[in-house]
């Protein structure tokens, strides 16, 4: 059996599912592998718009396979190149969504961290527990993590390996919105099928900016802001839209 499943929605949306309930969705080689040879395909796919991705009802995803990495050495680890995996995730150039419900710990939390923007259900756990087993994080746990709540909270989740609910992932701003149990996928895909309506072309440069701008000086962001803005004059979209807009129309985007 497929250690993922993927639909292709005819409203410019793909769910992605990782199929794993026996090992809660553990981040074995196969589910990696499968993983990253789907964003490679979604992002050449000029049909698909947005993406979600998601797990089952008890876990989005719940770390890492432990059984087979126990006994390796540091070299083997270094020569399994696990990062070749997550590049094309890291690299997904279309907005991609995270429907988590149930356990999202360690390689799962850094998985959702990969997103655009992530829904939770209200019982949805996060956490780092790596070093519970002698490890720390090594697929952006402490760099997402902490620049997306700050030192000392990232310093708390890393350092005792407890995990944390939804709320309080909130509040922290880990996740995007907090939704009613069984609900996080149905909201999610509402929330994609909002953004694949418009315009891919602005989408794709907003993502671009805000991830690329988020590691500059502000004048280097703001400049790369400005010639993103700029950009987007050469597209018919925005025509379309600004014309749809002073009409009083609906627009019609075509990623044009």
């Amino acid at each position: 059996m497929a250690a993922t499943e993927l639909e292709r929605h005819e409203d410019g949306v793909a769910l992605l599912r990782m199929n794993r309930p026996e090992t809660r969705n553990a981040l074995t080689a196969d589910l990696r592998e499968e993983l990253a040879a789907h964003f490679g395909a979604l992002a050449a796919d000029g049909e698909v718009r947005a993406v979600v991705l998601t797990g089952g009802p008890k876990a989005f995803a719940a770390g890492a396979d432990l059984k087979a990495m126990a006994e390796a050495s540091a070299s083997e680890m270094m020569l399994r190149g696990l990062e070749r995996l997550w590049a094309p995730i890291k690299g997904f150039p279309k907005p991609l969504i995270a429907a988590v419900e149930g356990w999202a710990l360690g390689g799962g939390a850094e998985l959702a961290m990969h997103a655009d923007i992530i829904v939770a259900s209200e019982s949805a756990k996060f956490g780092q527990p790596e070093i519970k087993v002698g490890i720390m994080p090594g697929a952006g746990g402490t760099q997402r993590l902490t620049r997306a709540v700050g030192k000392f909270k990232a310093m708390k989740i890393l350092l005792t390996g407890e995990p944390f609910g939804a709320a309080e992932a909130e509040a922290m701003g880990l996740v995007s919105e907090v939704v009613p149990d069984g609900t996080a996928l149905d909201r999610a895909l509402e929330l994609a099928r909002a953004i694949a309506a418009m315009p891919p072309i602005a989408a794709r440069k907003i993502k671009e900016t805000v991830l690329a701008g988020a590691d500059q000086p502000l004048d280097s962001a703001l400049l790369m802001e400005r010639q993103a803005f700029q950009l987007l004059f050469d597209t018919a979209d925005q025509k379309e839209g600004m014309r749809a807009f002073l009409e009083k129309r609906k627009p019609s985007f075509t990623g044009r």
